[in-house]
């Protein structure tokens, strides 16, 4: 696994923190700048793989990003957690049952699923079966498992307190939401080529990387490329306040990635 290449591309769909960018009321020179890039949508990837395509959440703008962004299939979803801006655009899977005819697969800690279920109570209630609600699956892993053709190795990281899930692929990892990497996890993500790692602003924040605790995370990854995710309104795209290392990069809305 570790080490492994992987053929496919990744998408990044959004790459947004909690309230996205720009902000509710915000006056700020991000919130107003004219840069495209200083746009964001609630972080998610599109992950097309040798038999099929994942998604990594279902944010809150989904159905705009699936728009933005071409996604024409969806053959199962990797949740990272629960919290409202990873999971909200829940409900618009239920156009590629539809177009599919197939439940969907979803794919996260036994935690993550249950307040998954608790919040999208609907959805896994019995009764209004036809289109008025998604048909998912829901696939609990605590270990190694594959989804469309490829073997995904999840990683357990923390969000504050809070245990959140990361994903290796091959030699491609994604980390969102995370304060720290304890070091079994560490060791589960060491030497990946292509690293997305989220970091949400300059100045320290008691859940999230900040911006130099996330170039020292990548650093001690050995990450060849760094592409952060998950940034506040703090951050201009085109004006950083600090210069970012060789191989590390602030991410945006509709970066595309190729692996292997």
């Amino acid at each position: 696994m570790k080490g492994a290449a992987v053929r496919g591309r990744v998408t990044m769909m959004g790459s947004g923190t909690s309230s996205g960018v720009p902000v509710i009321n915000c006056r700020c020179p991000v919130c107003t700048s004219g840069h495209p890039r200083n746009r964001r949508t609630r972080a998610g990837l599109k992950l097309e793989l040798p038999q099929g395509t994942l998604l990594v959440d279902t944010p809150t703008e989904l159905r705009l990003q699936c728009l933005a962004f071409g996604l024409e299939r969806v053959d199962g979803v990797l949740f990272t957690h629960a919290h409202a801006d990873h999971i909200f655009g829940l409900d618009d899977l239920r156009i590629f049952n539809f177009r599919q005819r197939r439940d969907i697969p979803c794919y996260g800690s036994r935690a993550t699923l249950d307040a998954l279920a608790r919040t999208f109570a609907y959805v896994f209630e019995d009764g209004q079966r036809g289109g008025g609600k998604p048909r998912l699956e829901l696939v609990p892993i605590d270990g190694l498992f594959e989804a469309a053709g490829v073997e995904i190795l999840p990683v357990p990281v923390l969000h504050g307190e809070l245990e959140v899930t990361a994903f290796r692929i091959g030699d491609f990892a994604y980390v969102t939401d995370c304060s720290q990497i304890p070091p079994a996890s560490r060791d589960l993500l060491a030497g990946v080529d292509m690293l997305i790692l989220g970091a949400l602003r300059y100045h320290r924040h008691p859940t999230h990387f900040s911006i130099a605790e996330a170039i020292e995370a990548a650093r001690d990854l050995g990450a060849r490329r760094t592409i952060f995710t998950h940034l506040a309104h703090e951050v201009d795209y085109a004006r950083p306040e600090i210069a970012l290392p060789a191989g590390m990069e602030l991410g945006y809305d509709g970066l595309v990635l190729e692996l292997g």
